[in-house]
Protein backbone atom coordinates (compact mmCIF):
# COMPACT_ATOMS: atom_id res chain seq x y z
CA UNK A 1 0.00 0.00 0.00
CA UNK A 2 1.26 3.38 -0.66
CA UNK A 3 1.82 6.01 1.98
CA UNK A 4 1.26 8.79 0.51
CA UNK A 5 -1.97 10.38 0.18
CA UNK A 6 -2.98 11.83 -3.11
CA UNK A 7 -3.24 15.41 -3.13
CA UNK A 8 -6.70 15.48 -5.34
CA UNK A 9 -8.11 13.23 -2.61
CA UNK A 10 -6.72 15.38 0.26
CA UNK A 11 -7.90 18.41 -1.18
CA UNK A 12 -11.61 17.36 -2.09
CA UNK A 13 -11.89 15.85 1.91
CA UNK A 14 -10.44 18.96 3.25
CA UNK A 15 -11.71 21.60 1.50
CA UNK A 16 -15.58 21.44 2.92
CA UNK A 17 -14.00 22.48 6.35
CA UNK A 18 -13.33 25.43 5.44
CA UNK A 19 -16.71 26.88 6.14
CA UNK A 20 -15.87 25.45 9.47
CA UNK A 21 -13.04 28.02 10.61
CA UNK A 22 -9.36 27.55 10.16
CA UNK A 23 -9.20 25.02 13.29
CA UNK A 24 -11.43 22.67 11.66
CA UNK A 25 -10.21 23.30 7.95
CA UNK A 26 -6.03 22.83 9.03
CA UNK A 27 -7.32 20.00 11.38
CA UNK A 28 -9.02 18.16 9.00
CA UNK A 29 -6.09 18.69 6.23
CA UNK A 30 -3.35 17.34 8.99
CA UNK A 31 -5.12 14.66 10.25
CA UNK A 32 -6.30 12.78 6.69
CA UNK A 33 -2.87 13.59 5.66
CA UNK A 34 -0.62 12.53 8.43
CA UNK A 35 -2.97 9.44 10.46
CA UNK A 36 -2.04 6.38 9.29
CA UNK A 37 -4.88 5.47 9.77
CA UNK A 38 -7.39 7.30 6.86
CA UNK A 39 -5.10 5.96 4.34
CA UNK A 40 -4.91 2.27 5.48
CA UNK A 41 -8.74 2.20 5.67
CA UNK A 42 -8.95 3.00 1.59
CA UNK A 43 -5.53 1.69 0.55
CA UNK A 44 -6.03 -1.57 2.35
CA UNK A 45 -9.91 -1.75 1.17
CA UNK A 46 -10.47 -2.18 4.77
CA UNK A 47 -14.72 -1.03 4.73
CA UNK A 48 -14.56 -2.24 0.68
CA UNK A 49 -18.30 -3.39 0.59
CA UNK A 50 -19.87 -1.66 3.59
CA UNK A 51 -23.08 0.00 2.59
CA UNK A 52 -23.75 1.42 5.95
CA UNK A 53 -21.12 2.51 8.91
CA UNK A 54 -21.46 3.76 12.09
CA UNK A 55 -18.74 6.04 13.72
CA UNK A 56 -18.36 5.85 17.05
CA UNK A 57 -16.38 8.98 18.55
CA UNK A 58 -16.81 10.56 15.34
CA UNK A 59 -15.29 13.86 15.58
CA UNK A 60 -15.66 16.59 13.20
CA UNK A 61 -16.56 13.81 10.89
CA UNK A 62 -13.63 13.42 8.81
CA UNK A 63 -14.18 9.86 7.96
CA UNK A 64 -17.31 10.58 5.85
CA UNK A 65 -15.73 13.35 4.38
CA UNK A 66 -12.76 10.76 3.40
CA UNK A 67 -14.99 8.61 2.20
CA UNK A 68 -16.80 10.85 -0.15
CA UNK A 69 -14.10 12.57 -1.34
CA UNK A 70 -12.69 8.91 -2.34
CA UNK A 71 -16.01 8.22 -4.07
CA UNK A 72 -15.45 11.49 -5.97
CA UNK A 73 -11.71 10.46 -6.57
CA UNK A 74 -12.42 7.08 -8.39
CA UNK A 75 -15.55 8.67 -10.24
CA UNK A 76 -13.35 11.09 -11.71
CA UNK A 77 -10.49 8.54 -12.47
CA UNK A 78 -7.95 10.24 -9.88
CA UNK A 79 -7.21 6.95 -7.69
CA UNK A 80 -4.11 5.26 -6.74
CA UNK A 81 -4.06 2.10 -8.97
CA UNK A 82 -2.27 0.61 -6.22
CA UNK A 83 -5.63 0.52 -4.66
CA UNK A 84 -8.60 -1.27 -3.78
CA UNK A 85 -12.73 0.50 -5.42
CA UNK A 86 -13.51 2.37 -2.37
CA UNK A 87 -16.68 1.91 -0.70
CA UNK A 88 -19.54 3.57 -2.77
CA UNK A 89 -22.91 5.14 -1.75
CA UNK A 90 -22.18 4.34 2.17
CA UNK A 91 -24.56 5.38 4.13
CA UNK A 92 -22.69 6.96 7.39
CA UNK A 93 -24.31 7.91 10.77
CA UNK A 94 -21.59 9.13 13.13
CA UNK A 95 -21.73 9.87 17.41
CA UNK A 96 -19.88 12.73 19.05
CA UNK A 97 -20.14 14.11 22.55
CA UNK A 98 -18.49 17.35 21.89
CA UNK A 99 -20.78 19.89 20.36
CA UNK A 100 -18.19 21.76 19.09
CA UNK A 101 -17.00 18.84 17.06
CA UNK A 102 -20.47 18.24 16.13
CA UNK A 103 -21.27 21.28 14.78
CA UNK A 104 -18.01 21.93 12.65
CA UNK A 105 -19.15 18.08 11.05
CA UNK A 106 -22.32 19.34 10.41
CA UNK A 107 -21.83 23.01 8.89
CA UNK A 108 -18.58 21.11 7.05
CA UNK A 109 -21.33 17.86 5.72
CA UNK A 110 -24.37 19.53 5.58
CA UNK A 111 -27.37 17.65 5.22
CA UNK A 112 -25.19 14.66 3.18
CA UNK A 113 -24.24 13.16 6.31
CA UNK A 114 -26.30 12.10 9.87
CA UNK A 115 -24.72 13.07 13.14
CA UNK A 116 -25.58 12.47 16.65
CA UNK A 117 -24.92 14.57 19.65
CA UNK A 118 -24.89 12.16 22.32
CA UNK A 119 -22.78 9.52 24.94
CA UNK A 120 -21.51 6.62 22.69
CA UNK A 121 -22.65 5.16 26.56
CA UNK A 122 -26.02 6.01 26.10
CA UNK A 123 -27.06 6.38 22.28
CA UNK A 124 -28.95 3.44 20.87
CA UNK A 125 -27.27 2.02 17.76
CA UNK A 126 -28.98 0.96 15.10
CA UNK A 127 -28.07 -2.23 12.82
CA UNK A 128 -25.20 -1.39 10.51
CA UNK A 129 -22.54 -3.13 8.39
CA UNK A 130 -19.78 -1.77 9.91
CA UNK A 131 -18.40 -0.08 13.18
CA UNK A 132 -15.59 2.47 13.25
CA UNK A 133 -13.86 3.35 16.71
CA UNK A 134 -10.76 5.26 16.29
CA UNK A 135 -8.68 6.05 19.44
CA UNK A 136 -11.78 6.24 21.76
CA UNK A 137 -12.73 3.33 23.96
CA UNK A 138 -9.41 4.49 26.47
CA UNK A 139 -11.46 7.05 27.91
CA UNK A 140 -14.28 4.70 29.05
CA UNK A 141 -13.73 3.25 32.02
CA UNK A 142 -12.66 -0.99 31.91
CA UNK A 143 -16.72 -2.05 32.34
CA UNK A 144 -18.02 1.11 30.02
CA UNK A 145 -15.84 -0.85 27.41
CA UNK A 146 -16.68 -4.13 27.86
CA UNK A 147 -20.87 -2.90 27.85
CA UNK A 148 -19.96 -0.49 24.25
CA UNK A 149 -18.31 -4.17 22.59
CA UNK A 150 -21.33 -6.21 23.83
CA UNK A 151 -23.72 -3.76 22.01
CA UNK A 152 -21.58 -2.94 18.79
CA UNK A 153 -21.92 -6.80 18.63
CA UNK A 154 -25.87 -6.46 18.35
CA UNK A 155 -25.62 -4.08 16.19
CA UNK A 156 -23.92 -6.48 13.52
CA UNK A 157 -25.00 -8.78 11.69
CA UNK A 158 -22.89 -12.03 11.25
CA UNK A 159 -21.36 -10.46 8.30
CA UNK A 160 -20.09 -7.46 9.76
CA UNK A 161 -17.34 -5.49 10.76
CA UNK A 162 -15.74 -3.81 12.85
CA UNK A 163 -12.59 -1.73 13.03
CA UNK A 164 -10.99 -0.38 16.51
CA UNK A 165 -7.40 1.33 16.95
CA UNK A 166 -6.59 1.53 20.19
CA UNK A 167 -2.60 2.40 22.04
CA UNK A 168 -0.89 -1.02 22.86
CA UNK A 169 -0.20 -0.71 26.40
CA UNK A 170 2.97 -2.81 25.98
CA UNK A 171 4.02 -0.32 23.59
CA UNK A 172 6.92 1.07 25.45
CA UNK A 173 8.33 4.11 25.52
CA UNK A 174 5.90 4.66 22.53
CA UNK A 175 3.07 4.26 24.23
CA UNK A 176 4.26 6.26 26.74
CA UNK A 177 4.51 9.17 24.89
CA UNK A 178 0.88 8.77 23.26
CA UNK A 179 -0.32 8.65 26.48
CA UNK A 180 1.50 11.75 27.19
CA UNK A 181 0.33 13.39 23.99
CA UNK A 182 -3.09 12.72 24.67
CA UNK A 183 -3.04 14.36 27.90
CA UNK A 184 -1.72 17.16 26.56
CA UNK A 185 -4.60 17.53 23.84
CA UNK A 186 -7.25 17.18 26.64
CA UNK A 187 -5.73 19.88 28.68
CA UNK A 188 -5.27 21.95 25.70
CA UNK A 189 -9.24 21.73 24.75
CA UNK A 190 -9.78 21.93 28.31
CA UNK A 191 -11.28 18.71 29.00
CA UNK A 192 -8.83 17.69 32.36
CA UNK A 193 -7.30 15.07 32.96
CA UNK A 194 -9.39 12.32 33.17
CA UNK A 195 -8.37 9.12 33.54
CA UNK A 196 -7.05 6.74 30.51
CA UNK A 197 -7.81 3.13 30.90
CA UNK A 198 -5.90 1.21 28.51
CA UNK A 199 -4.59 -2.62 27.70
CA UNK A 200 -2.17 -4.07 26.06
CA UNK A 201 -2.74 -5.69 22.38
CA UNK A 202 -3.37 -9.22 24.18
CA UNK A 203 -5.73 -7.63 26.78
CA UNK A 204 -8.17 -6.04 24.17
CA UNK A 205 -7.90 -8.86 21.87
CA UNK A 206 -9.45 -10.78 24.83
CA UNK A 207 -11.43 -8.68 25.82
CA UNK A 208 -12.88 -8.65 22.03
CA UNK A 209 -13.30 -12.38 22.16
CA UNK A 210 -15.27 -12.06 25.49
CA UNK A 211 -17.82 -9.95 23.68
CA UNK A 212 -18.58 -12.01 20.49
CA UNK A 213 -15.43 -10.97 18.43
CA UNK A 214 -12.72 -12.66 16.32
CA UNK A 215 -10.21 -10.35 15.63
CA UNK A 216 -6.59 -10.06 14.13
CA UNK A 217 -4.22 -7.27 14.66
CA UNK A 218 -2.60 -4.55 12.16
CA UNK A 219 0.19 -2.15 13.44
CA UNK A 220 -1.14 1.26 12.80
CA UNK A 221 1.11 4.24 13.41
CA UNK A 222 3.56 4.16 10.71
CA UNK A 223 5.27 7.49 10.60
CA UNK A 224 4.51 8.71 13.73
CA UNK A 225 6.03 8.09 17.44
CA UNK A 226 3.09 6.51 18.77
CA UNK A 227 1.95 3.09 19.63
CA UNK A 228 -0.87 2.37 17.40
CA UNK A 229 -2.97 -0.50 16.70
CA UNK A 230 -5.97 -1.62 14.47
CA UNK A 231 -8.23 -4.56 15.56
CA UNK A 232 -10.09 -5.69 12.85
CA UNK A 233 -13.05 -7.79 13.91
CA UNK A 234 -15.74 -9.68 12.88
CA UNK A 235 -18.65 -11.35 15.11
CA UNK A 236 -18.16 -15.11 15.85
Amino acid sequence: MSATVPARLLALASEPYRPAGRFAFHFARGKLKGDPAFSAILGLGLLHGRASILDLGCGQGLLAAWLAAAARCWATGCWPAEWPPPPQAVRWHGIELMPRDVERARRALGSSVSVTLGDIRRVEFSPTDAVVVLDVLHYLSFEEQRMLLTRVRSALASSGLLLLRVGDRAGGLRFRFSRWVDRAALLARGHGLPPLNCRSIAQWRSLLQECGFESESMPMSQGTPFANVMLIAHPR
